[in-house]
């Protein structure tokens, strides 16, 4: 290649670097490897500077991407760094958990290999952590007014975090025994270890925000006290009502909805006692995880660690393909199928099966009923339609069955009901265009308000929020 040639076209793409599978299946530690600083430097050589970067408007935070990875190429860490924590208040976070839309929305995404985008991310902050370069900045002045945030995960953290930089005292209220939400219970470690998520706790801490683990506020904390108690509250719960399966067999022992499997997991991991009567353990089952989404391939990995016999994920919908489709038009995001580190360390993956009951033996499940399905477009315009194919019944062995379908709305039931708010029509926390609720003075954001997302979506909505509230606050809306 001839000198001076741009470096997207003489320096290939390197994807992220995992431990071996035969090493990380026996414990929950991080499954990546971190690169060399150099080779991060390398790559982040490969982003163009597009006029118009659409991984930029791809990013639900507005990452300005092509600036920061600018400046990690010719070695500026604290510049990269500056700008990076300017729209994303935990890059550390986003860099190990998000799916990098923005990925797919690089322009040499159009006809080469896109710009290792969540990578060089990682790079910047862990960089800025060992550099020194993140500290704690507490703001210089108050303004006298307070807020409560009903919730610790990354919606929550963000709001807080925001309105704290404003100058208001803020409060953070958490029912689970320890601060995080979602990030700290719903993600298996080998994601996310805990370790991150406390590290940036103590940073927040020490910038003056106040957590509260540990109160259910609506049912330990009545609301009315805690609404007098503050000059806004914000509610930041998520959306933990998970999508059952009701269909025959469903009472039979044996049969758990992801995040109660998850959670326990985690909890082990973190060295927490569970008593072996309650204990949802792989080791030794055949798993069945059905639903073919993220939070499956988490309960996947974990079944793996946790020394499953066989595991099998099932999914209704069909099998994506691996490129892109005509209709799955470049910069949007592609519906295709994406294979995740858990996926790699074994297992099965069945598409287009329907479970139509679950058997069991002395109360207990041992296989489902399932069928094979087909899809097809009617129209353009329409829904896909599903035809179940006669002949095609069979069972597949499982005494261990883990639903990993997704959610379908906050908990209504405790705070929400007891605060009167009102439900848009999915059950979500209805608002307005400036997150506020049919309460005066409460405001809310994340996957409560907007369904089940991702956890860049929460901080973007729990970045808006403040924004929202803080103007409130100020009298100036």
């Amino acid at each position: 290649m001839a000198e001076g040639s741009p470096a997207f076209i003489t320096v290939a793409r390197r994807p992220a670097a995992y431990r071996p599978v035969e090493e990380r299946v026996r414990d929950f530690q991080d499954v990546s490897e971190q690169r060399p600083e150099p080779q991060s430097r390398e790559q982040a050589s490969r982003c163009i500077n597009c006029f118009l970067p659409f991984c930029h408007w791809s990013c639900p935070l507005g990452n300005d991407i092509p600036d920061w990875n600018q400046h990690l190429a010719q070695g500026n860490w604290a510049e990269a760094y500056r700008v990076l924590q300017a729209t994303d208040n935990f890059p550390e976070f986003t860099a190990r958990v998000c799916p990098a839309t923005c990925e797919s929305s690089c322009v040499l995404n159009i006809n080469d290999s896109p710009v290792t985008i969540r990578e060089d991310e990682l790079a910047i902050i862990e960089h800025a952590f060992a550099a020194g370069l993140v500290q704690p900045h507490p703001p210089r002045r108050r303004t006298g007014k307070s807020v409560a945030v009903i919730g610790s995960g990354p919606a929550g953290l963000a709001c807080a975090d925001q309105l704290n930089k404003a100058g208001h005292e803020v409060t953070v209220f958490e029912r689970d025994d320890k601060l995080g939400g979602i990030l700290r219970y719903g993600i298996p470690d080998f994601k996310l270890e805990k370790w991150v998520i406390d590290r940036r706790l103590k940073i927040l801490e020490a910038e003056g925000i106040h957590f509260s683990a540990r109160v259910n506020v609506g049912v330990d904390y009545r609301w009315e006290a805690c609404l007098s108690a503050f000059n806004a509250v914000c509610l930041t719960g998520g959306a933990r009502a998970p999508r059952d399966l009701p269909i025959e067999g469903r009472g039979l022992s044996g049969i758990h909805v992801a995040m109660e499997y998850l959670t326990q997991s985690n909890r082990r991991v973190a060295g927490e006692a569970i008593p072996p009567s309650q204990r949802i353990d792989a080791k030794g089952k055949t798993v069945a995880v059905i639903g073919g989404g993220d939070t499956g391939a988490d309960c996947v990995g974990t079944a793996h660690r946790q020394g499953a016999k066989r595991v099998v994920q099932l999914e209704l919908l069909p099998k994506p393909p691996e490129r892109r489709r005509p209709t799955d038009v470049w910069p949007d995001y592609p519906s295709i199928l994406r294979t995740s580190s858990s996926h790699a360390e074994g297992g099965e993956r069945l598409w287009s099966i329907q479970t139509k009951k679950f058997l069991g033996a002395q109360g207990r499940v041992r296989a489902l009923s399932c069928l094979q399905v087909e899809w097809s477009q009617p129209q353009p315009s329409g829904k896909p339609l599903m035809r179940e194919l006669p002949g095609t019944e069979c069972d597949i062995d499982a005494d261990l069955v883990l639903l990993a379908m997704g959610f379908v709305s906050p908990e209504h039931l405790g705070l929400l009901d007891e605060a009167k708010v009102r439900y848009d029509a999915r059950g979500n926390v209805a608002t307005d265009a400036a997150y506020g609720t049919s309460i005066p003075r409460v405001f809310a954001a994340g996957d409560l308000r907007r369904g089940q997302s991702l956890v860049v979506w929460a901080i973007a909505e729990g970045r808006h929020a403040a924004r929202s509230i803080d103007r409130f606050l100020r009298g100036s809306a």
